[in-house]
C-alpha cells in the first residue's frame, strides 16, 4: 500500500529547498516531479500556507508572484 503525501506539506517542501522561488517556478518543479495540479489549487494550497504563518506570498508584477519561507525566531517558539 502506498501512502500518498499531502499536496500541502509537498509544496511547503519545494518552497523550503530555496528559501524564496517564484509561482512560476514552483509549477514548473511540481511537473518537474510529475506532480499534475492546476493553478487554482495551488493557489488555495498557498493561501492556506500563508493563513498558518508558514509562507508569506508578494506580487512582483502583473502576473507574477513571489514566495518565501517565514523564518521563525526562539521566541515565535515559545
Amino acid at each position: 500500500m502506498k501512502l500518498k503525501y499531502p499536496l500541502r506539506n509537498l509544496i511547503l517542501e519545494k518552497i523550503r529547498e530555496t528559501n524564496t522561488l517564484t509561482d512560476s517556478d514552483l509549477m514548473n518543479n511540481l511537473e518537474k516531479d510529475g506532480i499534475q495540479i492546476t493553478e487554482s489549487d495551488v493557489n488555495k494550497i498557498l493561501l492556506d500556507l500563508e493563513i498558518f504563518g508558514l509562507i508569506r506570498v508578494n506580487w512582483v508584477s502583473k502576473d507574477k508572484r513571489r514566495i518565501e519561507i517565514v523564518s521563525m525566531s526562539r521566541e515565535d517558539l515559545i
